[in-house]
């Protein structure tokens, strides 16, 4: 199956292997950022979902077969991420051409339907692991859940087939991403090699120890054009994660080897990077000026605040995906190889040394 794709975020972890895979799979690729970068093969959308008209007129001449919505903004509080991405995600189904053929629309979003939003994450009474599709929305204001439901305003206006992607922590590769654990690993123990400091596991025990599992862009990706072209996988929400699991006592290990340091031993006590690297962002700069980087910017790569709320919970989090499975996505990705993938390319890239 090939089409017209439009990939709403295309410059982001997700949206970037997105339309990386659309392309290599023959696809007309339309790439939407608020500031589209060069994609090879896409065609840049430039367009502020927060605002309604503009976003109308960007997309006057676009009528998709699939439409792939990964991107959010991050507010100050659940209220307005609540009032912000939900508009955005109206915002663009509204300005859309009303569809001439069958379309189909898939929303990202992630295991905080399951958590709980950043305010209330991991806390109160939450659902038995490892989670299920079947196990529903908690009783509480989350913007994953305001998203939704615009989507399935807009599918039962307009009549295209929806799914739902809920992705665990996400491995990739993007620039000025606000949830980015696998570039933030990296600066982190760059910055311990340079200083000598401890690469210090910086959560809880219940992470240090606990089973857990992760997902791949590129995971992610492939299940998001299988759900398109399976007509059984239409309206319906999907959890997506590499296959494997794994606990951070082997896995920070494997990173720490990766970098050429030794990785701390764990005592226990959490110990948050946004504490670590605080004070980090001048010796950073250092680096790149000595090293010839591409970005110079500490918080154009790291986001300590993201990686210490997925690292610092007090729960074991780990996901189900029999209900893929069983319909036939049977995609695998062992997460050490993603996250050395990742390292490579940002090596490439010159975005560490």
């Amino acid at each position: 199956m090939a089409g017209t794709a439009l990939v709403v975020g295309a410059s982001g972890i997700v949206g970037s292997a997105t339309t990386a895979l659309l392309v290599e799979q023959g696809w007309t690729v339309h790439g939407l950022a608020r500031r589209p970068g060069e994609q090879a093969g896409v065609r840049p959308v430039a367009a502020d979902l927060q605002d309604a008209a503009g976003t109308a007129t960007a997309l006057a001449d676009i009528d998709p077969d699939a439409v792939f919505i990964t991107t959010w903004a991050r507010q100050d509080s659940e209220a307005e991420n609540i009032r912000v991405n939900a508009a955005m995600v109206r915002n663009l189904l509204d300005g859309l051409p009303k569809p001439t053929r069958p379309r189909h629309v898939a929303l990202v979003t992630g295991l905080k339907h399951y958590l709980g939003p950043f305010e209330a994450y991991g806390k109160g009474t939450l659902p038995q692991t490892p989670f299920r599709e079947e196990q529903g929305r908690l009783d509480v204001e989350n913007f994953y859940y305001a998203q939704e439901d615009e989507v399935f305003a807009a599918a039962a206006r307009d009549g295209f087939t929806w799914s739902v992607h809920r992705p665990h922590t996400v491995i990739g590769l993007a620039v000025g991403n606000a949830m980015n654990m696998g570039t933030t690993l990296a600066v982190y123990a760059t910055l311990c090699r340079e200083t000598g400091r401890p690469f210090t596991f910086p959560g809880s025990a219940a992470q240090w120890s606990g089973l857990t599992d992760m997902t791949d862009a590129g995971q992610l990706a492939r299940q998001l054009l299988w759900a398109t072209g399976t007509a059984a996988a239409h309206d319906q929400a999907f959890n997506i994660v590499n296959g494997d699991v794994f606990r951070w006592q082997w896995m920070w290990s494997r990173i720490a080897d990766w970098f050429g340091i030794e990785a701390a031993p764990f005592d226990g006590i959490v110990r948050p990077l946004e504490d670590q690297m605080a004070d980090d962002a001048a010796l950073w700069r250092r680096i790149a000026e000595r090293e010839e980087l591409a970005e110079p910017d500490l918080t154009r790569l790291a986001s300590p605040w993201h990686t210490d709320a997925d690292l610092g919970r007090p729960i074991e989090v780990v996901t189900d995906m029999s209900k893929s499975r069983r319909l036939g996505f049977t995609a695998y990705q062992p997460t050490d190889d993603a996250f050395y993938a990742l390292f490579g390319q940002l090596r490439a890239a010159r975005l560490i040394p």
